[in-house]
């Protein structure tokens, strides 16, 4: 693996009247686990249904009703934790987190909270080629997601659809270690590989598969320091939590804002109050929700209907020899083994279904060349279309056809373009399609020494122009290739073209 990881990342530092202000910033993020039964249900978790209709006994508390855990939804809280480098507890407890909203029916969420299952670990957060940030992740811990108030559908009522009401969640709660609003996004951005990678979260943001709870508190130059020598939260002042952020951008935004926001009460002699609030992307300001709630005030305890949660060490293994390449390592062996730069190497890996496309491309062929068509070309078009990889009409195996007639000298850089097009609307085989509408380019060293001749010839005051002004050639080269629509070798036409006119190399 590339080591690029910095425990001490540059804070982003904000100008204030008093002096200079900066930023702590710390993230619970929720990440649905890709299970398609609940926590303790085995009611769906497919979205999109009708309001109400992926709801079980357990998930509406009927009496009598008790939850039985989904060993599924367990493994995958493991892997979470593996990909994170992080100690799996071998025992955890279930408890009840005690407060009451219309759409928690029982009135508490199954959580955890002194004993999660996973224990302390770590992301590295790319900031820029060759420049990462190692964030400490707290814990990772299971716990059921609660339903949703619908308040716009009537004026004088509101409804309660329970559909996600026991569906499976982590929380992945990480140390105040970061230190900007870029990083911030940056982190949330990593996590969602990384989980993506492992298959235990889809990360649809939109579909509220992945969101973040941001915690935000201002602090004066050095004071970050002192906290991570003696651990002391009190000098990092009053955190103020952003609910529910599912957009990277609007994190960003969001940190930026709250940040300011603060420290203009600081600097007015007043007091920042710690609650909850929400960010407005409409407005690009954050606005209170309510007072936020401390871990007394949830009245933990130990769920009588769950007994603690015991693994062994031989599954938490079998899980971790089935993990796939993770980004980072994968990143490190594409710059090795292909020659890509970083750069592109972090692109290719921001998506799995994206690297694996990629070295189907690149087996065996040249690994930048391969990159630069992926890169540039078909994401590219992917992007302007808005379709994700797996929708791509053009496959892996179909591009490097098209890239082994390049590299055989078969057709040229422009004829290439042209079959991408070719292949990208209507699909065949890239050889196929060269031999039957001709497009094979002309390699023949005299017929292209004829079309040279014959331009040379229709055109002797550039000619002249040219013997004394070698750059004119190219004039010549662009007429060449007209004439020969497109097909002729370039290099064998400059080559030609320069010995025709007389030009030494």
């Amino acid at each position: 693996m590339l080591d690029l990881a910095h425990d001490e990342p540059t804070p982003k530092v904000y100008a204030g009247l008093t002096g200079d202000w900066e930023v702590v910033i710390g993230m619970e993020v929720h990440a649905q686990i890709a299970s398609k039964a609940k926590l303790f249900s085995g009611a769906s978790t497919e979205f999109g249904r009708g309001p109400n209709e992926n709801v079980s006994l357990v998930d509406a508390a009927m009496p009598g009703m008790l939850p039985v855990i989904n060993r599924f939804c367990v493994e995958q809280a493991v892997r979470a934790g593996l990909g994170l480098k992080a100690k799996i507890n071998l025992r955890s407890v279930f408890d009840r987190k005690n407060y009451f909203y219309p759409d928690l029916p029982q009135g508490y969420q199954i959580s955890q909270f002194k004993h999660p299952i996973v224990g302390e670990g770590e992301v590295l957060v790319d900031m820029a080629p060759g420049v990462a940030r190692r964030v400490r992740v707290e814990r990772i811990h299971m716990e059921q997601d609660a339903g949703k108030s619908i308040h716009d559908l009537d004026p004088a009522l509101s409804f309660v659809d329970l559909n996600r009401t026991g569906v499976a969640l982590m929380e992945i709660v990480s140390r105040p270690d970061i230190r900007g609003p870029e990083e911030a996004a940056e982190y949330v951005r990593k996590l969602r590989q990384i989980l993506r990678y492992l298959g235990a979260c889809d990360g649809n943001m939109q579909e509220g598969s992945l969101r973040a709870d941001v915690n935000v508190s201002v602090c004066k130059p050095g004071d970050y320091e002192r906290f991570r020598e003696t651990g002391d939260f009190g000098v990092l002042g009053t955190r103020c939590e952003i609910k529910n952020m599912n957009s990277m951008r609007f994190i960003q935004a969001a940190v930026d804002f709250e940040a300011r926001r603060q420290i203009a009460i600081l600097e007015d002699g007043g007091k920042v109050d710690q609650e909850t609030r929400l960010y407005d992307p409409g407005k690009g300001e954050t606005r209170s929700m309510r007072s936020k709630e401390e871990a007394h005030d949830y009245r933990y305890f130990p769920d009588p209907d769950l007994l603690p949660l015991v693994i062994e060490q031989a599954w938490v293994d079998a899980i971790e020899a089935s993990l796939p390449e993770l980004p980072d390592d994968k990143k490190a062996r594409l710059i090795a083994q292909y020659g890509v730069t970083e750069y592109d190497a972090g692109v290719l890996c921001a998506d799995r279904a994206a690297a694996d496309f990629y070295e189907t491309v690149a087996h065996g062929r040249d690994g930048k060349q391969a990159a630069n068509w992926v890169i540039n070309e078909l994401f590219g078009r992917l992007n302007k279309q808005g379709l994700d990889i797996g929708d791509s009409p053009m496959s892996a195996a179909q591009l490097g056809g098209m890239l082994d007639l390049l590299a055989n000298g078969d057709i040229s850089g422009k004829i290439a373009k042209e079959l991408f097009e070719i292949l990208w609307s209507e699909g065949g085989d890239p050889a196929e399609i060269v031999a039957a509408r001709g497009m094979r380019q002309v390699t023949d060293a005299g017929a292209i020494e004829a079309a040279v001749a014959q331009v040379i010839a229709e055109n002797p005051e550039k000619a002249e122009q040219a013997k004394a002004k070698p750059s004119l050639s190219g004039w010549f080269v662009g007429q060449v290739m007209k004439a020969t629509g497109g097909k002729a070798n370039p290099q064998a036409v400059q080559a030609l073209v320069k010995a025709g006119l007389g030009i030494d190399e």
